[in-house]
């Protein structure tokens, strides 16, 4: 049985273990450089989204204040006090807000935490040691 000889510029198994870890942890490094950029773009945009959410929601604010300024002058022309009327108006709000207060606890109560993906989380170091 001939062996063939090795050449000096044929690579050692060291050798290739040390080039097989540099380029990994490059690309690793490069990797997070690029979720970091991606990132910061999904960041900047997100910030933008909510900014502009947050005008919407403060001109709702006040579209509905003169809403209820106007429903309020409507029911005056029935010839009730402007007083009434306010307070008329002011009570549907607070039974409004009530039914989203009470809808809002009963899905409250309905949050549970996520168990298969727990036990999942749990079966992995048995996983990574063979045991399956």
């Amino acid at each position: 049985m001939a062996t063939t000889p090795v050449k000096d510029t044929d690579p050692t198994i060291g050798g290739l273990v040390v080039d097989a870890s540099r380029d990994i942890s490059t690309l690793i490094s490069k990797e997070i450089q690029l979720a970091k950029s991606e990132l910061k773009v999904s960041v900047k945009h997100g910030g933008t989204g909510i900014g502009l959410f947050a005008g919407a929601a403060f001109i709702a604010v006040l579209a509905i204040i003169m809403l209820s300024v106007a429903i309020a002058y409507f029911i005056n022309m029935t010839g009730l006090d402007l007083a009434w009327c306010f307070l008329i108006v002011f009570g549907f709000y607070v039974l409004v807000a009530a039914l989203l207060a009470f809808i809002g606890v009963r899905q409250v109560k309905q949050v549970k935490a996520p168990e298969r993906a727990i036990n999942q989380g749990k079966e992995i170091p048995s996983a990574l040691k063979g045991r399956a």
